[in-house]
C-alpha cells in the first residue's frame, strides 16, 4: 500500500509485520474480527497514528484499553522518540500484546501492563484511547492518567462532537478545554476525528 509506505518510511518493514500478526494470531485469538483484514492499513494503522502530529517529541504515552495494540504499537513504530505503555487489563491479550512487542523488537520504547485503567497510578503526557468506552466514562478512567500540562486524545470518529457535548460540565469543572481535531496520516488517507482534551 503506497500510502503506508510514504506515512511509515523506514519503518514501513516494522508495520507490515505488525499487520502480519493483526491479520494471523490476532484473528485466531479473537482481537481482530476477519473481516477486517482487508481493512488493516487503512481503518486500523493509518487511523491510530493520524493522531501522531497532535503529540510532543520525546513524550510518555498511555494507551489505555489497547486490545490488539492500537494506536499504541502503530505510533510506536512510527515514533520511536515516544515511551508507550499498553495498558490491558485482559490476560489473552496482555499476552498477544507482550509476543506482538517483542517479535517487532519494540522492548525499548514499549512497556505491557495488565491493568485496569482506574487502579494505574501512573501519568503521562499523553493518554489515548481507540475504541475503548463513552467519553464519559473514559475521561472518569483517564484523566487522573493525565500529567500536568498533558492531553487526552481519544480516537473516536463521526461521534466525537455529540461526546465532546456530553462532557462539557466536566471540563468546566476541572478547568479542562475540549475540542474535534481532524487528522489523517497522509493527504489521501480518510480523515479520523479525535477528541483532544488538556
Amino acid at each position: 500500500m503506497q500510502i503506508a509506505r510514504e506515512v511509515f518510511g523506514g519503518s514501513y518493514d516494522a508495520a507490515s509485520r505488525y499487520v502480519d500478526i493483526l491479520s494471523s494470531r490476532g484473528v485466531d485469538w479473537g482481537l481482530i474480527g476477519p473481516r477486517e483484514v482487508d481493512r488493516l492499513w487503512s481503518r486500523h494503522l493509518l487511523n491510530s497514528v493520524a493522531m501522531a502530529s497532535l503529540i510532543a517529541p520525546s513524550a510518555t504515552l498511555l494507551d489505555v484499553g489497547s486490545g490488539a495494540g492500537l494506536p499504541g504499537i502503530p505510533l510506536a513504530i512510527l515514533r520511536p522518540d515516544l515511551k508507550v505503555t499498553l495498558l490491558e487489563p485482559l490476560l489473552r491479550r496482555a499476552n498477544f500484546l507482550t509476543e506482538a512487542v517483542e517479535e517487532l523488537g519494540l522492548q525499548d520504547t514499549v512497556t505491557v501492563v495488565r491493568g485496569r485503567a482506574e487502579e494505574h497510578r501512573q501519568t503521562y503526557h499523553v493518554v489515548t484511547g481507540r475504541a475503548v468506552a463513552a467519553l464519559p466514562k473514559l475521561l472518569g478512567w483517564c484523566l487522573p492518567l493525565v500529567a500536568p500540562k498533558g492531553q487526552l486524545l481519544a480516537l473516536k470518529g463521526e461521534s466525537a462532537e455529540r461526546e465532546l457535548l456530553e462532557v462539557h460540565g466536566i471540563l468546566i469543572g476541572r478547568r479542562m478545554t475540549g475540542e474535534v481535531v481532524s487528522v489523517s496520516a497522509h493527504p489521501l488517507a480518510e480523515p479520523t476525528w479525535v477528541v483532544r482534551i488538556r
